[in-house]
């Protein structure tokens, strides 16, 4: 069984991003060969906790210049580092998508895209910075792997992850502090989905901050008679097909979750399976065809139904189908 937070652990609150710096500093002074790429925002992404720890020679500032962000990352793989790149994820996916498509998965480069404060939860920062298309832009490229964490622990093993997977890998992290869902030690794997809470009469599927909402939605639904099971799609390309099929063919039906726009992302990955081997009732949580806007995270969750409730509500319609 996968290692999931104790009780207290659970009540620990930190950011996905704050896994960033950390990892990178343990894994240069494990002695592999990673370098930060960053774009003037070495605070905000904690990739100056690289310099902060004495490896000032493996940070490297390229101003605010995301598309050459990407290429120096490019020339540095080449020469046999691993190069994680790091921005906030409007900036660092889609400024500089052409740099990412035609430069690092083309030639498939040892380069790690692995951006900061995607999704809503960037909160006051407002519609412009609240990129919610990005897994959309990596899921679609060849080469990519597309990996979400829900808490500071998957994020802390994507990034190790990433640095042991040759070739290009997406990780997506966030700005706002969430609960813990893993223990502090869990190792995920690339192309795996797990399963955090066995149910039988519907399948949440969520990734990133949605992770904690849905086991917060499943305690709803059982107080309410509701049995749901809770899977983590911690790797969305590649998909764990067997273990979504599974849980589907126990449940025969679905919400997917994601704090991400419902086209191309998560929920649409899952469409695309159960539309080629299992046709299932499917409800989708997520940005629906609109920019986000300027408020706290949770308030932002709330209003854009994209939260607990937002998620009972939905499961309680798919089960109806």
């Amino acid at each position: 069984m996968i290692k999931r937070a104790d009780e207290a652990q659970a009540q620990v609150k930190r950011a996905t991003r704050a896994a960033y710096g950390e990892t990178l500093v343990h894994l240069a002074q494990e002695g592999l060969p990673v370098v930060a790429v960053d774009a003037d925002l070495t605070g905000s992404t904690t990739t100056k906790k690289l310099a902060d720890a004495g490896f000032e020679d493996r940070l490297f500032n390229c101003g605010i210049a995301e598309q050459n962000m990407i290429d120096v990352a490019a020339g540095l793989s080449i020469t046999g580092h691993i190069a994680f790149t790091g921005s906030f994820a409007v900036f660092g996916t889609g400024r500089a998508y052409d740099q990412i498509r035609n430069t690092v998965c083309y030639s498939n480069l040892n380069v790690k895209i692995a951006p900061t404060h995607a999704g809503i939860s960037v909160g006051p920062d407002g519609g412009s910075h609240q990129m919610l298309e990005d897994i959309s832009l990596m899921r679609g490229l060849p080469n990519m792997r597309v990996l979400v964490p829900a808490d500071y622990a998957a994020a802390a093993s994507a990034l190790r992850l990433a640095a042991q997977t040759p070739g290009p890998v997406y990780v997506r992290m966030g700005r706002a502090s969430v609960p813990a869902v893993y223990a502090d030690d869990v190792e995920l794997e690339i192309g795996r989905a797990y399963v955090l809470r066995e149910g039988k009469d519907v399948t949440i599927f969520a990734c990133g901050v949605e992770v904690d909402q849905a086991l917060q939605a499943a305690e709803t639904l059982a107080e309410q008679g509701i049995d749901a099971e809770v899977v983590d799609v911690f790797s969305i390309k590649p998909l764990d097909e067997d273990t979504i099929l599974a849980s589907l063919a126990k449940t025969g039906c679905a919400v997917v979750a994601e704090e991400h726009s419902v086209y191309g992302g998560l929920g649409s990955a899952i469409a695309e399976l159960v539309c080629e081997y299992k046709p299932t009732p499917l409800e989708f949580i997520g940005m629906k065809d609109r920019f986000g806007k300027s408020g706290e995270y949770l308030e932002l969750m709330d209003y854009f139904k994209m939260d607990a409730a937002a998620i009972v509500e939905a499961v309680k319609r798919v089960i109806a189908r």
